[in-house]
Parts: C-alpha cells; sequence; structure tokens
C-alpha cells in the first residue's frame, strides 16, 4: 500500500496494532494533522471474514457513545476492507496496569464506571460485545476509555425479544463459564468480562486461565477461598462487588443496576485512593469538551464506502501537525531512551532475545517481532522498533498478539537486563519520561 493511501491523507510508518484477521494503521491528514485509524481486513484469511467483517462494521456504525471508539466508514478494494475508526491516541487500557500490582483503586474506579457506562449502553441497543478484555480497551486523548474490536459483536435482542447465544467465543482467562458450555445469555456473560477486567485493574493478574473446574484457582474460588492472591490485594467492598459479579450461576450474577448501586461503585475516593467515604457517587469524570477534539460527520445510514477528504470534518486545524515525532506517537509506557545508536541498539536486543529463549526475526529494516509463550503456555507475541527521534534513539515495544499484562511482564524482564543503555533525557511528554528508568 502507498504511504499516500488517499489523496492528502498519509499513512504512517509505524501500525497501531494488528489482530488475526489484519493490521491498523494510522492516517494522517496531510493538511489539518487530523489522524483516523484505518483497520485492514484481508478476506483471504478464512471463507467467513468477510462476511464478519461486515458484520461487524454493520454493527459498529450503529454505535454513538462517548465510552466506545466511532466508526466512520469502510471501502471495500477486494480482497482488503478498510474499517475507518477514531483514533485512540492514549493507546490501549492493559499498558496502563502495573503487573501484579494493578493501579490505584481510584484510576480502577474511573475506568470501571466507564466501561460499565459503555457496556450498558450496547446492552441497552441489544448488542453483546463478547470479547472484553483491556486489550480491546482503548484510551483518548483525556485518559477516558473506548471500547474497541467489534469483530465478535452480535445482536442478541431485536424489537423486544432477546434470544440465547450459542457460539463460543471470546478470550479465556475472561470469558464467562456459561459460554464454554452454551447456549448463554449475552448480558450476564459480557458482565463476568467486566468482573476479571476488574480483578485485573485493581491487583495487575488474572484470577485463573479460565473458568472451568479443572482449574484448581477457580475451584477455590468457587470454594469461598479468597485467603490467596489476587483476592488479598481487593478490599471487602471492591471484594463484595467482585463475589457478586463473578458468581457462576449467570441468573444469580450482578447486573448492571446492582453494579451501580454497590457500595464500592459508589465510594468516594480522594486522589490518594486510600481514604473514601460512601455518600454517594460523585460526578463522572469530565471529558474533553467540544472544542478540546475533532468532531466528525457520520456516514450516510446507506453507505458503504467513504472516501477521506470529503466527509471529515477538522475543528483543530493544524494541531496535530505542529507535534513532535515522539508526540505523534501512540502513548506507551513500553518503551525507553537509550544512549546507544540504531544498529548498536539491534545488537544488543538480537544478544538479549537469544539470551532469553525468544524466536525473533526482521520485519522491517529497524523492527523485530518475537515471539515466546505466556505463563498459560499460550503464544504471545511482540514488536520490538528502534527508532531514531533525531535527539535520541527510542525502543518501542508493542504487543501483537497474547496477553497484555504477561507482556508488560517481559517487557519489564527486557527493560532490567539494559541498565548501562538506558537514558534518562527530559522530554515534552508525561508517559514517555516515564519509562526512562529502571523500574
Amino acid at each position: 500500500m502507498d504511504q499516500q493511501f488517499i489523496e492528502g491523507w498519509d499513512k504512517a510508518p509505524n501500525l497501531l496494532g494488528e489482530g488475526a484477521f489484519g493490521e491498523v494503521h494510522l492516517l494522517t491528514n496531510r493538511a489539518t494533522g487530523e489522524a483516523v485509524a484505518m483497520k485492514v481486513i484481508d478476506t483471504r484469511i478464512h471463507a467467513g471474514v468477510y462476511e464478519q467483517a461486515r458484520k461487524e462494521f454493520t454493527i459498529h456504525r450503529r454505535l454513538d457513545n462517548d465510552s466506545i471508539i466511532r466508526v466512520y466508514g469502510v471501502r471495500k478494494e477486494p480482497p482488503l476492507m478498510y474499517l475507518f475508526l477514531e483514533y485512540a491516541p492514549g493507546g490501549e487500557l492493559y499498558d496502563k496496569i502495573e503487573p501484579d500490582v494493578g493501579l490505584p483503586q481510584l484510576e480502577a474506579q474511573r475506568y470501571f464506571r466507564q466501561i460499565i457506562g459503555g457496556v450498558e449502553y450496547l446492552h441497552r441497543l441489544g448488542i453483546a460485545h463478547r470479547d472484553l478484555k483491556p486489550e480491546n480497551i482503548l484510551l483518548d486523548n483525556h485518559d477516558n476509555i473506548k471500547i474497541s474490536d467489534f469483530g465478535m459483536a452480535t445482536i442478541f435482542r431485536l424489537n423486544g425479544v432477546e434470544r440465547k447465544l450459542d457460539k463460543r467465543c471470546g478470550t479465556l482467562p475472561y470469558i464467562a463459564p456459561e459460554v464454554l458450555r452454551g447456549p448463554y445469555r449475552a448480558e450476564p456473560a459480557d458482565l463476568w468480562s467486566c468482573g476479571v477486567i476488574l480483578v485485573a485493574l485493581l491487583t495487575g493478574e488474572l484470577p485463573w486461565d479460565e473458568p472451568t473446574p479443572t482449574q484448581p484457582e477457580y475451584r477455590g474460588w468457587r470454594d469461598g477461598k479468597i485467603g490467596r492472591p489476587p483476592w488479598v490485594k481487593v478490599d471487602s467492598l471492591a471484594l463484595g462487588l467482585l463475589q457478586r459479579l463473578l458468581q457462576h450461576a449467570a441468573g444469580r450474577r450482578a447486573t448492571v443496576q446492582t453494579i451501580r448501586d454497590s457500595a464500592w461503585f459508589k465510594r468516594r475516593l480522594r486522589s490518594d485512593g486510600d481514604r473514601w467515604s460512601l455518600d454517594g457517587c460523585p460526578p463522572p469524570p469530565a471529558r474533553g469538551g467540544a472544542d478540546d477534539v475533532p468532531s466528525f460527520s457520520q456516514p450516510a445510514a446507506g453507505a458503504d464506502e467513504l472516501l477521506l477528504g470529503t466527509q471529515f470534518q477538522n475543528t483543530q486545524p493544524g494541531t496535530a501537525s505542529s507535534q513532535t515525532p515522539l508526540q505523534r506517537l501512540v502513548k506507551r509506557m513500553t518503551r525507553f531512551f537509550v544512549t546507544t545508536n540504531q544498529a548498536e541498539t539491534l545488537d544488543r536486543l538480537k544478544e538479549l532475545f537469544d539470551s532469553c529463549g525468544y524466536t525473533w526475526r526482521f520485519t522491517g529494516s529497524c523492527t523485530m517481532t518475537v515471539q515466546t509463550l505466556d505463563r498459560r503456555k499460550m503464544p504471545l507475541t511482540f514488536k520490538a522498533s528502534v527508532l531514531d527521534m533525531t535527539d535520541h534513539v527510542l525502543v518501542d515495544f508493542r504487543l501483537s498478539k497474547g496477553c497484555g499484562l504477561d507482556f508488560k511482564r517481559h517487557f519489564i524482564r527486557i527493560k532490567q537486563k539494559l541498565p548501562d543503555i538506558l537514558l534518562n533525557v527530559p522530554v515534552n511528554w508525561s508517559v514517555a519520561a516515564a519509562t526512562n528508568s529502571v523500574p
């Protein structure tokens, strides 16, 4: 694909992400600097990909909510399909979570409230996401969540009539137990996934590999054995909510309303995350106003193609184009600066990856794709790019496939093995600056 994919819009050289059926690229408007994400879907992967992608767009285009990524249109150039989506420069939610530690309760509560708001909106429209996890939740410029990736989504209620679902889909650590058995109700299954996300937010770990009787961690949870990690990291109010959310029987599981009514959801937390009261739920965190973010016109109801450049209206001319190369990268905690040049850095990474037993290969002149296994012995793939940022060399790691928390564990391990070349420099970007010292 050419760098200029559509007249006036340039494709950035670095991927935003990738999935089972394609890649996500960043498109920027040459005149205004405005950015959108472009999801490329290769319909040749298997026979059902085209219909799945068409269904994804059909469902996604109905959505208009602050907590959900917007879709602007689709373009078909067989065998490829292109979905044009809202760009979320804040990165992925999992990247915020410190492995085995989690987030301060104030942050975890804020994100969780927004997730529940987004899921409630989906369910009100009769739509189930079916693959809720931190890897599918993005962040905007104001650190607000944006639920993304509707490839597994489906309509479970139409004209007031609900149907049970039978397709087994999702990600095993986040999947509800009844999904593995089927058929199942959509709403309790999505809310179960929200409960596992809350465990990850509060503790930095996942409670089990999958919710089945063969898993000792899950058996222990069902038997009420909560005197071990991750449950010992959770205070009593949060644990009470989790005990209602992670009920094995879907019919006894917490609903959106019981979640909202729970003491932990309503508690007022101060900035230190320690002191709180039960005076009621504070107002939702302020989002950026209309003057703070670009606005776009939506595609017409019957449209199946969108040509960039005519439908997009920018409210911030020139803002993005004035940013530095570092600021134009999606925010990510898994990166650091080094004192070595590109060639020397690549040599160090090759030596380190070999010593760690990783399988790796070059997938670009300065990008390495690394493969290993996570804690569940499942495939974990990530990319390491060595970028010349003019003043310094930046080593940028990005998850391609697998568990985000395990990916961050590997990143920390790699970083701790390079203390002699890590560079502490002042930069005008707090997220990047925060990654410059050894944890």
